[in-house]
């Protein structure tokens, strides 16, 4: 790709993640974002089918370095749970306003349901693997943990990550593998 498509892009969804900061991409129009990146229609069309279309692929490349991120490490042991989680927890951290913005309201249930899917496939696949359970009730702990997970880190990054990266996964991993009475 060269430069001006990685520009026009880049000016896109850098206009898409600004106007959710204010409102739900269901009323964001095309226009919209053309007239706050400074480009015309055409040229959007040529790049993206809809705003739905812009927003996927900002989402996709944010997973795509969480993957990567995540690809690094053995989660077998739990002190690699550890490290892997503080990991994720230091990219948040240094992508803290796409992430907000990603899980805010405003965007869509998608993102947060990709990380679900990430999450089970890289953490539950190896992490609890030494626990049998029958598929149903796995799904059902998947659900509850990964999901209780992803608020947590909303509300670390909305309330200014008032912990650092290594204090949240230790709380996080603690609970997950402990339960309640560790937590202190």
């Amino acid at each position: 790709m060269d430069r001006r498509k990685k520009y026009t892009r880049m000016v896109l969804k850098e206009s898409l993640m600004n106007l959710l900061k204010n409102k739900p991409i269901s009323n964001i129009t095309i226009k919209e974002i053309c007239e706050l990146a400074d480009i015309n229609r055409s040229t959007f069309y040529s790049h993206y089918s809809s705003q739905y279309d812009l927003l996927n692929a900002i989402e996709e490349e944010f997973i795509e370095d969480m993957v990567a991120t995540l690809s690094q490490y053995n989660f077998s042991e739990e002190e690699e749970a550890l490290k892997m989680t503080e990991k994720i927890l230091e990219y948040i951290a240094l992508k803290s306003d796409v992430c907000q913005t990603l899980l805010s309201e405003n965007s869509d249930i998608h993102f947060q349901k990709k990380g679900m899917m990430i999450t089970q496939e890289f953490i539950f696949k190896n992490w609890i693997s030494d626990i049998h359970f029958d598929r149903e009730t796995f799904e059902y702990i998947n659900i509850f943990v990964v999901s209780g997970c992803i608020y947590v880190i909303k509300n670390w990054v909305e309330n200014g990550m008032n912990k650092t990266p290594k204090e949240m996964a230790e709380i996080l991993n603690n609970f997950i593998n402990k339960g309640l009475s560790n937590i202190r």
